[in-house]
């Protein structure tokens, strides 16, 4: 079971400031929310009315009056039509109100996660992050609809009914109202425990969301490599967990309601027997009346001890949302705005941590880029390349050393001017669900134009394949371009930053999954993009970076060497060794 970070935790806060705080959401919707308590109401009050009604019927028949023959008929339609407009508006409005406050919850969490720190994603699997703004929400959805429509309908029942019974006789109801206090007692318990179960039911969907996900998403892997036995062990494991979980809170609940209606049908049969024996009712109708309500209590009462599951669950579900809707979103306190940039970047003394108890990945960085160089970042797997690179854009806050771009700390820059400067190209490209045109014209680039699109399209060879497609850039790509080959998906994130036309570029494998052909179109086309433009490229390949103006080599997260491809050559040192062994290894390719 995945548990929760560390800030997170702390953020977790009772049972009872949560729910207040749930309950805040309710402020924009106060119309609809008093519409829904005046229906309510009328219902309500619909409930000890009939019970009057049929005292009067009873005093009517042992009379043998005959004038209430035609109004009695009457008044019961009466009271059933105004109790049915009456739940219907009160229907209506509370679940306006309450998919309201899950709607306005469900986009905060997404806005939420556009604006937080990397760190956050990397300490939190997607699956439970997923699970938050699906699952989670659901069960808040339960604690606003049926819940609160539960709570206020059959709370005011009972109120009404106990008002009855007070205005009856007041003594005899002393004896349902001295049930309170027990019942008070065993749904406060109950409650603390089903809201436990749903705190860990919520822990194990998550796994059961991320389990599922990552078979998905990777199929093709365990196909490949024989992982079917493998994934589903772990997913009935993450199922049974759930499982679990939900049976506990299910039998909790089911053992609480039938507990509950037993206390208040033994204080129903207490109050019938001191009714028969004591109550001093002038008429029979009156007697039948006031046991009638009575009798009537006991299912509003056990509606709202079903319902305290729910409130439960949503509670539960609140803290978990709430937990993230709290986490500080990434720092952006720069003002320094631009319109573009000159390119020069100067790292001094840089040293970076993702976490301080593993110790640093970065280590005393220093380097000097001027504005058009292209600097090739090579080394290792783990030697820090690709954190170095995702500092430029402040994926990750370094506290240690500085960064500058034209003589401007990273810091002081606002965050959407500085990436506005930067186009980042990876490995792992990422496309979406959508057309070839906006998965090319992404986010700040949805207005250019068709031919600019068709421009950087064709530089990254694009046209070649889009232009086969009936649809053209309007072709659906599927979740993340499954109608695509790795090749064309590289080429579309190419187009991408070909078309963002920033000052400093960042190419992060960039070339790795073309084959060789494509490679070589896509070089000419790099050559010219590169031209007038900082760029960092990262590369296990060391051919694609041999005409890099400088060759940076980094080892365990530290600098050892830097110079053009033929000064290092001749130093004979770490890059020399990194390039003689893929040499040979590309050698070897070849004549196989």
């Amino acid at each position: 079971m995945t548990e929760l970070s560390s800030s997170e935790a702390e953020n977790k806060t009772s049972g009872a400031q949560t729910y207040r705080r749930l309950l805040s959401y309710l402020l924009p919707h106060k119309f609809m929310l008093f519409m829904g308590l005046l229906g309510f109401a009328i219902f309500a009050a619909s409930q000890p009315a009939l019970t009057k009604l049929f005292g009067i019927l009873v005093d009517s028949i042992n009379g043998g009056d005959s004038d209430y023959k035609v109004i009695i008929p009457l008044a019961v339609v009466g009271i059933f039509f105004v109790r049915g407009v009456g739940t219907f508006i009160g229907s209506y409005a509370l679940s306006k109100v309450s998919l309201g406050i899950v709607h306005n919850l469900r986009v905060q969490l997404f806005d939420q996660l556009t604006l937080a720190p990397g760190e956050y994603f990397d300490s939190n699997n997607s699956g439970h992050l997923v699970s938050r703004i699906t699952y989670n929400v659901t069960q808040v959805t339960d604690a606003c609809t049926e819940a609160i429509k539960v709570l206020i309908r059959e709370g005011l029942t009972v109120i009404v009914l106990l008002g009855y019974l007070i205005w009856e006789d007041w003594k005899l109801t002393l004896v349902f109202v001295a049930i309170a206090p027990i019942l008070g007692f065993i749904v406060s318990k109950v409650g603390k425990r089903l809201r436990r179960l749903s705190s860990n039911i919520q822990l194990t969907m998550g796994d059961v969301t991320q389990s599922a996900s990552e078979m998905i998403n990777g199929y093709k892997v365990m196909r490949s490599f024989g992982g079917e036995s493998y994934e589903r062990g772990r997913f009935e494991k993450a199922s049974i967990a759930n499982f679990k979980q939900n049976l506990k809170l299910v039998t909790t609940a089911a053992i609480n309601t039938p507990v509950l209606q037993l206390i208040v049908a033994v204080a129903l049969g207490v109050l019938m027997y001191i009714a028969l024996s004591f109550m001093g009712s002038s008429t029979p109708g009156d007697f039948i009346a006031y046991l009638g309500a009575a009798a009537l209590i006991p299912k509003p009462v056990r509606q709202l001890s079903e319902v305290n599951s729910k409130i439960q669950k949503g509670i539960a579900a609140a803290e978990d949302i709430f937990a993230q809707l709290d986490v500080e979103p990434e720092p952006d306190y720069g003002e320094h705005t631009i319109e573009r940039v000159a390119g020069n970047i100067a790292i001094k003394n840089l040293s970076f941590a993702y976490n301080a108890s593993e110790g640093d990945v970065l280590k005393n960085i220093n380097l000097d880029i001027k504005a058009g160089q292209t600097i090739a970042l090579v080394g290792r797997s783990g030697s820090g390349k690709t954190t170095l690179a995702s500092l430029i854009p402040r994926f990750y806050h370094h506290e240690q050393g500085s960064i500058c771009i034209d003589d401007v700390a990273l810091n002081d820059y606002e965050l959407s001017s500085l990436r506005q400067q930067i186009a980042l190209v990876n490995q792992d490209v990422t496309l979406f669900n959508d057309t070839l045109r906006n998965n090319i014209a992404y986010g700040g680039l949805a207005d250019v134009s068709d031919e600019k699109l068709r421009q950087a399209a064709e530089a990254a060879h694009c046209c070649e394949f889009i232009d086969q497609f009936g649809e053209g850039f309007e072709t659906l790509v599927g979740e993340d371009g499954t109608r695509l080959s790795g090749g064309q998906r590289q080429r579309i994130a190419l187009a991408r930053a070909l078309l963002k036309d920033a000052p400093i570029l960042i190419l992060d494998e960039a070339t790795s999954a073309l084959d060789t052909e494509s490679e070589r179109k896509i070089q000419a086309a790099l050559d010219k993009l590169m031209q007038n433009r900082t760029t960092l490229v990262i590369a296990h390949r060391l051919s694609t970076i041999e005409n890099a103006d400088v060759i940076v080599v980094m080892e365990q997260g530290e600098i050892v060497e830097q110079g053009s491809h033929q000064e290092l050559l001749a130093k004979n040192g770490a890059y020399a060794k990194l390039h003689a062994m893929q040499f040979g290894e590309e050698a070897d390719a070849s004549s196989n």
